[in-house]
């Protein structure tokens, strides 16, 4: 079984009575836990979506790019996300309940927080409005203003990008610290512990971007303090 048929499957009980907070109780655990956070994707990114006033076509095609679908699950993508984009429910209500599903485990937020900005960032323009949505977005997954700093560094091509803001530390933060940052981020973006996450497959495609991000900010800090940093 597909996951887009595993996603539907889950949604369907939405039409059928069943209140979103049962649904996803239902998803806690492992393997539905993966379809838990291609849903949180989907409906946050279907409200984000409206959020600078239309959906565009490059929008829907940054899910193909976090979500690589088959040619035979198409049509069921597409019920999927407009059924996510037409629901009633705010997208408070959809990032509440991810964010009590994986209040122990932040890391996945910070996944489903990437994917989002990979959405916003698809017709190449960012909006006010998607900043308001996803700066909201982040204050509900309980994540600070220097860590949501961090993420729109890495995605939004004019945010203040010094190495610092990309790795989520303050200037004048010991080397060793800095270094100590830059180590758990790359054992976090680690294809088998973002699986271990329960984060589908397809979306580990992201965590590519990050790492390249994480070690070119590092590079440009390491070489900055010379020696200091090399004895390390």
């Amino acid at each position: 079984m597909s996951l887009w048929t595993r996603i539907s499957d889950a949604l369907a009980a939405l039409t059928s009575g069943e209140s979103l907070s049962e649904v996803f109780d239902r998803l806690r655990a492992p393997p539905e836990r993966s379809v838990a956070f291609a849903i949180a994707v989907i409906a946050l990114g279907a409200k984000m979506a409206k959020a600078d006033g239309q959906v565009t076509r490059d929008e829907v095609t940054a899910f193909r790019e976090v979500f690589q679908i088959a040619r035979n699950d198409e049509e069921g993508a597409a019920k999927v996300f407009n059924m996510a984009r037409t629901d009633v429910a705010g997208y408070q209500e959809y990032a509440s309940k991810v964010a009590t599903m994986f209040e122990r485990d932040p890391v996945t937020l910070n996944d489903l927080m990437e994917g989002l900005f990979h959405i916003a960032m698809a017709d190449g323009f960012y909006h006010p409005g998607e900043n308001q949505f996803l700066e909201d977005v982040a204050r509900i997954f309980g994540l600070d203003e220097l860590h949501f700093n961090a993420l729109r560094a890495r995605f939004v091509p004019d945010a203040p990008k010094d190495p610092f803001t990309v790795l989520g530390v303050a200037p004048g933060t010991p080397i060793a610290e800095i270094r100590k940052v830059w180590r758990q981020l790359v054992r976090e973006t680690h294809p088998d512990a973002m699986m271990a996450r329960g984060v589908p497959e397809e979306a580990v495609r992201l965590a590519e971007k990050r790492m390249i991000d994480i070690n070119r900010a590092w590079d440009e800090i390491n070489g900055c303090c010379g020696n200091a940093a090399g004895n390390l």
